[in-house]
């Protein structure tokens, strides 16, 4: 069975640099969007697998607490307790439009032909892909 944890990994990594601790991290964990604040307890549980309600802005939180960037932790969220990996394989984002694509662990860009083919159509402008 396939198990990912890189939501759980990016805690944990953040928990281990001197001098932090999971209270520490908490101090930060604080929700830009709704000022809701993540507890050391939720992060330990968060960075040893436990179950825990996940929500947008505890992964926002989360995202603050390690100084990271807020889509990154949201792919890794994604990842770990959906099974998809969230991201721009293609290269194909603009400063005027982020590009996302959802699919399953280990897929290639080379795997996903139909993918890019509507993502160059859209960059074309034509918008649909042949048949």
């Amino acid at each position: 069975m396939w198990e990912s944890t890189p939501f759980a990994d990016m805690v944990r990594e953040a928990a281990t640099g001197e001098g932090v601790t999971y209270r520490k991290l908490a101090e930060a964990a604080i929700d830009p969007q709704t000022r809701q604040a993540l507890n050391h307890n939720a992060l330990w549980k968060i960075a040893n697998g436990e179950a825990v309600k996940i929500a947008p802005w505890i992964v926002r939180a989360i995202a603050a607490a390690i100084g990271r960037d807020v889509r990154e932790v949201q792919a890794a969220a994604a990842e770990q307790y959906i099974g998809l990996t969230a991201g721009d394989p293609f290269g194909a984002t603009t400063p005027e439009a982020s590009v996302v694509v959802a699919h399953v662990p280990g897929l290639r860009p080379a795997d996903m032909p139909k993918v890019e083919e509507l993502l160059r159509n859209w960059a074309s402008g034509s918008g649909r892909p042949s048949s």
